[in-house]
């Protein structure tokens, strides 16, 4: 019978995935996306008959852990877990600050003059990166940079 080299090489690699998807579980395929619709509800279940758990702003970033139908589990910066519907999130590239006060620069350096100042938890859209510096904008139309390090 005739060794097939290549046929031995495809069988370990499904092994060798088969084995990363056991190890690293489902989040190895969560999918980034983030909120489009200036509000969404996050709900308890896959359907508008569940419990709105609460909700989100525009931009606010998510990942995507399960899909069913027309429903999205997701998991947010904290790592809480909701269920949203697919109509409200696009794949706008989208941040979250962390910190408890984060500073918006004009230009994407320390020295640079601070144009606003944000708490915790404001979603942002990622327009440009530059280093470690990210160009960002609000839903209501505020833009400029931000560390990287405050943002998720």
């Amino acid at each position: 019978m005739k060794d097939n080299f290549g046929v031995r090489l495809l069988k370990y690699m499904v092994l060798v995935l088969v084995g990363m998807m056991i190890v690293v579980g489902p989040g190895l395929a969560a999918e980034r996306m983030a909120v489009k619709a200036s509000i969404a509800n996050l709900r308890s279940g896959p359907g508008g008959k569940y419990e709105v758990l609460w909700q989100v702003e525009k931009y606010h970033p998510l990942l995507v852990v399960e899909k069913r139908k027309n429903w999205y589990k997701i998991k947010d910066f904290e790592g809480d877990m909701a269920w949203i519907h697919n109509s409200l999130l696009g794949k706008v590239k989208g941040v979250i600050t962390t910190k408890t006060k984060c500073n918006v620069r004009s230009k994407p350096n320390k020295k640079s003059e601070i144009m606003f100042t944000v708490e915790r938890g404001v979603p942002f859209r990622v327009l440009k990166r530059s280093g470690n510096w990210i160009r960002i904008e609000h839903a209501d139309g505020e833009i400029g940079w931000i560390y990287k390090s405050l943002v998720w």
